[in-house]
């Protein structure tokens, strides 16, 4: 039975209910009463959310498209988790809290700098008006640069820095000495502490006394009143590391070679660079015409670059806690509805500040946020795209990372570096476990995934094995998708994480998680997965294990990712020795595989195959169908998923040849011939009338000349079937 969310998309915790803190098991009164209602959900409908809601970002294209599994393609090292090289990269220029600017840096700034005609120039005729400008804009988008350049364009030199601490209706005192030239980096306003029109008109009477010029730089967040603002637009990372280069080498030939390198043409592919990290890449392509760096070293600067912002989010006070929580959430839902991410980020905010001032209670502004702001923050991008939901397909707002190496990146970089954010992020998964969306749980088993492959040990013990312990099966299914997401990714030691749970005195439900992974991932590693399986089942404690072993044998011949699929059915073919369990094993797995799979899997596999020549598959494939249909315990089963075929090929001329090619080849003697001609000619359509398509398969099937024998000569035994269309109890 397939487990169905709630419509209003809450978790499952009652009015009152508190999530239990990491470390310790779920309260229940009744461990019997635990788990009444609770079964696991349907394993080919459980595979497919996990395909459709993991990120592209964290290895989802590798097991999304025309892929079934999450087998599929390698996913390691820089495509989850950016780079491991270290680099020691120092960004931003000259902040000077109080005094003169040295002459030195004006010329070098004028010298290097990008954009003055198209950005600069326009500009200089309303500061020369006014006397004061306030720029705006983003962090690092070289609004410091243009405040120093249009102050040196109107010759107001020497330049003084101002404290950008000074309280905005003192900045007329601050006008002070033979300066003609006075800058305010990014000032720092307030709710208490706006900066006014007032304030403006007070300091622009003393700039007139003095002949003298006020540039004013403040970022999105400025608190300002009655302010007419300069938008600040930045040139383009190129011009700006073009013109670096230039003023670096200073060899129009030697730039273009250099501009041409495959690790110049990559970082000039992605346009989110901020200015400060052209400038940085400017000089290392510069080293490497003095052989200080070469290829492997330019090709690291990009990741450096990003290790360098995520670290700068996340180590200083500039980036609030709600922001810092914000940048957590949509690493963990990076390509996600925009609202969401936004609703589970208040989320762990609330969690965080639990951790700071455990006494407080947890605070969160319900307006304020701007959608714009935090996203230029997280440096990413809002987007329209159709989502499936279970009412249809619908347009969302969705953000995600400009570069797609940060989200990982960023996950790594909290719960490896800042350890004491781990309760408040534990417990946040937690609740993101027990979600009532897919998409949600899926993200967090994604999440836990990217954590395991940072620190294995601390993920284990923190998170994942609580996971696997659980009463719930939904929640011991987060955990099986993050261990198959964590060995897509390349995280180690996961197959003897999973073998060791395959034994006796691992618990019902460790045994149940593994059993499960084994099921998605076990296409990469056939023959230990399969050797698992079959001790798993031996060790069984109960028919509805059995049912669950069989379940992921059937997801491993159902992979079409899996390149090693013919492989897996040879093995599956040699454990039919006449020894249970593996017989019972392989051929109820065998049932499941054709019932399960709506498009037909292993028929068109096996008309595939037949035409291709690849007769080992197709022999094999009928190998196993006869066999089924031999077994009463499997007749009835294997004739209601063959009867299913039928019918679609009623409508459907392409499954009709798929079975006019598959029925000869299960037909080989007498009684085959009647116990599948009594299925072909008391088929129905679900009117009640006869199949049009039956007469045309049975021709094939039977040969010339053969005719069908009546319906009554078969007995209930022959036809094997069964009295409710179930599977039948072990023997």
């Amino acid at each position: 039975m397939s487990e169905q969310p709630r419509q209003d998309g809450t978790d499952a915790r009652g009015p009152g209910e508190t999530e239990p803190q990491p470390g310790q098991q779920e309260p229940t009164d009744d461990p019997q009463a635990a788990e009444e209602g609770d079964s696991p959900q349907d394993p080919w409908a459980a595979r497919l959310e996990l395909i459709r809601h993991a990120p592209a970002s964290f290895g989802g294209s590798l097991v999304g498209g025309s892929q079934t599994g999450v087998s599929g393609g390698n996913v390691a090292g820089d495509v989850i988790m950016g780079t491991k090289i270290e680099q020691h990269i120092r960004l931003g220029g000259s902040h000077h809290a109080s005094g003169d600017v040295p002459a030195s840096e004006l010329e070098e700034r004028a010298r290097v700098f990008a954009g003055y005609e198209e950005l600069v120039h326009p500009l200089l005729g309303r500061l020369r008006e006014e006397r004061v400008l306030v720029l705006s804009g983003a962090p690092f988008s070289g609004r410091h640069s243009a405040a120093l350049m249009l102050l040196h364009a109107v010759k107001a030199v020497p330049v003084r820095a101002l404290d950008p601490k000074t309280t905005p209706a003192l900045l007329k005192d601050e006008v002070v000495g033979t300066s003609r030239g006075y800058l305010v980096s990014d000032l720092v306003t307030s709710r208490d502490n706006q900066l006014r029109d007032v304030d403006v008109w007070a300091v622009r009477d003393e700039l007139e006394k003095k002949n003298a010029y006020l540039v004013v730089t403040v970022d999105l967040y400025a608190v300002l009143r009655g302010i007419r603002v300069v938008e600040w637009r930045p040139p383009s990372p190129e011009a700006v590391l073009r013109s670096q280069l230039h003023a670096l080498v200073d060899d129009p030939p030697r730039e273009r070679e250099l501009l041409a390198l495959p690790a110049a043409r990559e970082f000039l592919a992605h346009k989110d660079h901020q200015l400060r990290e052209a400038a940085v890449f400017a000089k290392a392509l510069a080293g490497y015409v003095d052989g200080e760096a070469g290829h492997e070293e330019l090709a690291a600067v990009s990741r450096g670059l990003l290790r360098k912002q995520v670290q700068e989010w996340f180590s200083d006070d500039q980036t609030q806690l709600r922001d810092k929580a914000f940048l957590l959430s949509l690493a963990a839902f990076d390509e996600a509805a925009y609202a969401l991410t936004a609703e589970l980020s208040d989320d762990l905010f609330t969690q965080f500040q639990r951790t700071e001032d455990a006494g407080s209670h947890s605070r969160v502004g319900i307006f304020g946020t701007s959608i714009t702001k935090r996203l230029l923050l997280a440096r990413a991008e809002e987007y329209p795209q159709k989502e499936h939901t279970e009412w249809g397909p619908v347009t969302q707002r969705m953000a995600r990372f400009l570069e797609p190496r940060t989200a990982g990146e960023v996950l790594r970089e909290v719960w490896t570096g800042h350890p004491s954010a781990r309760p408040a992020l534990i417990r946040w998964l937690e609740r993101l476990a027990e979600d009532g969306r897919p998409l949600v749980r899926t993200r967090a088993a994604v999440t836990a995934a990217v954590l395991a492959d940072a620190d294995l040990p601390s993920a284990m013990a923190l998170i994942i094995e609580r996971w696997a312990g659980s009463k719930r099966y939904r929640t011991c299914l987060v955990a099986a998708n993050t261990l198959a997401m964590a060995h897509a990714i390349g995280a180690p030691n996961i197959p003897g994480i999973l073998r060791s749970w395959c034994d006796t005195d691992s618990g019902v439900r460790l045994r149940w998680t593994a059993i499960r992974v084994y099921g998605l991932i076990g296409a990469k590693m056939p023959q230990a997965a399969l050797e698992a399986l079959v001790d798993a089942a031996r060790v069984a404690d109960d028919e509805a294990e059995v049912g669950h072993i069989a379940e992921s044998v059937a997801l491993l011949l159902t992979d079409q990712s899996s390149a090693v699929r013919g492989q897996i059915l040879h093995d599956l073919v040699q454990l039919l020795q006449g020894k249970a369990p593996a017989d019972e094993l392989v051929l109820r797995a065998f049932v499941l595989a054709c019932t399960h799979t709506d498009d037909r899997l292993l028929l068109q596999w096996y008309a595939e195959a037949a035409a291709q020549g690849s007769t080992e598959d197709a022999r094999l494939l009928a190998y196993l169908w006869r066999t089924a249909l031999s077994d009463l315990r499997y007749t009835g089963d294997a004739l209601k998923a063959l009867g299913g075929w039928v019918r679609a090929a009623d409508d459907d001329l392409q499954v009709e040849g798929q079975l006019a090619a598959l029925l000869p080849a299960l037909a080989l003697t007498a009684e085959d011939r009647k116990r599948l001609s009594h299925m072909l000619r008391t088929l129905h359509d679900r009117h009640g009338e006869p199949l049009k398509v039956t007469t045309r398969l049975l021709n094939p099937m039977l040969g010339p000349g053969v005719n069908p024998p009546p319906v009554h000569e078969l007995t209930n035994a022959e036809q094997g079937e069964m009295p409710h269309g179930g599977l039948p109890s072990r023997t």
